[in-house]
């Protein structure tokens, strides 16, 4: 079932000093997210992708078109609430959403202000810390946490408000690698266990290799939509988009060249493992 639509979305950003319309970030773009899916958006600086993260919720809302959640237009005040209840957005910055001293203080800060009752602020609190991994940490002070630490506070905020689909703005830009990996983690089990679906915006393209479907932005436009397996195997139109791929798809592409057969769509490492052994048995 189709949770979020875009129809023939247009919108652009206004010059302050001239009081007119830049050129469109986002140009006649449709494009529908199934219940419980995990779908990545890839594209370089500049070709609309957070442009289009801030449209599923309410935060932009169309010059031309429309954008519909659960069946409510972003366009309409009155729904935004009903809205942001259970579509999340989770950005770059954790210290941009953290609002709180006391990181149980902040998880609850959302449903609070959303009139939910006490016990069950309480219930959705403990719950959405322990899925994030930070349960031991719901008394501490949150500008005292680590950057990764910190975005986990940032999702299990938004988890309390129990959305039925998150939005994350590139939220492992500022992280190390260590810290990267914890929040793929759990951006996965948000799908696979608990059936969240899931936009993930990024530039990462080891976080887009478990994804149900891959979209890849440029100018404003949808160029490429499709799985993984697929969309990676265009090395040369991806890296023509200014795009990097993953570091198996690098390695396999390279070894073809030099006139190895391997499958552009091995993404994994133990897919691209398998597919090198499979090749030196020959």
């Amino acid at each position: 079932m189709s949770i979020i639509n875009f129809n023939n979305v247009t919108y652009s950003y206004k010059s302050e000093e001239e009081g007119i319309s830049l050129e469109p970030a986002l140009r006649g773009v449709d494009l529908e997210i199934e219940e419980g899916t995990f779908v990545a958006i890839l594209g370089h600086n500049g070709s609309g992708k957070s442009t289009l993260a801030k449209h599923f919720n309410g935060i932009l809302v169309p010059d031309d078109g429309a954008v519909t959640a659960f069946g409510m237009d972003t366009a309409d005040e009155d729904m935004l609430i009903d809205i942001r209840r259970r579509v999340g957005m989770v950005f770059q910055n954790p210290d941009n959403q953290i609002v709180s001293n006391v990181v149980e203080e902040d998880v609850a800060f959302a449903p609070e202000n959303l009139g939910v009752e006490p016990k069950e602020i309480r219930r959705r609190v403990d719950k959405a810390l322990d899925m994030v991994g930070m349960y031991n940490y719901r008394l501490h002070a949150p500008h005292l946490l680590s950057g990764g630490q910190k975005q986990r506070i940032a999702i299990a905020g938004v988890l309390a408000m129990a959305p039925k689909c998150i939005v994350f703005d590139e939220p492992t830009a500022m992280l190390d690698p260590g810290g990267r990996e914890d929040i793929v983690k759990i951006i996965r089990e948000l799908r696979e266990e608990h059936g969240v679906a899931v936009v993930l915006i990024t530039h990462h393209m080891e976080e887009t290799v478990h994804a149900d479907r891959l979209i890849v932005m440029d100018g404003g436009n949808i160029v490429m939509d499709g799985k993984p397996c697929e969309i990676f195997t265009h090395v040369e139109e991806l890296k023509a988009l200014g795009l990097t791929v993953p570091e198996t798809t690098e390695l396999i592409w390279e070894l073809n060249k030099k006139g190895f057969n391997l499958p552009l769509e091995a993404l994994t490492v133990e897919e691209c493992a398998q597919a090198l052994f499979s090749v030196l048995k020959e």
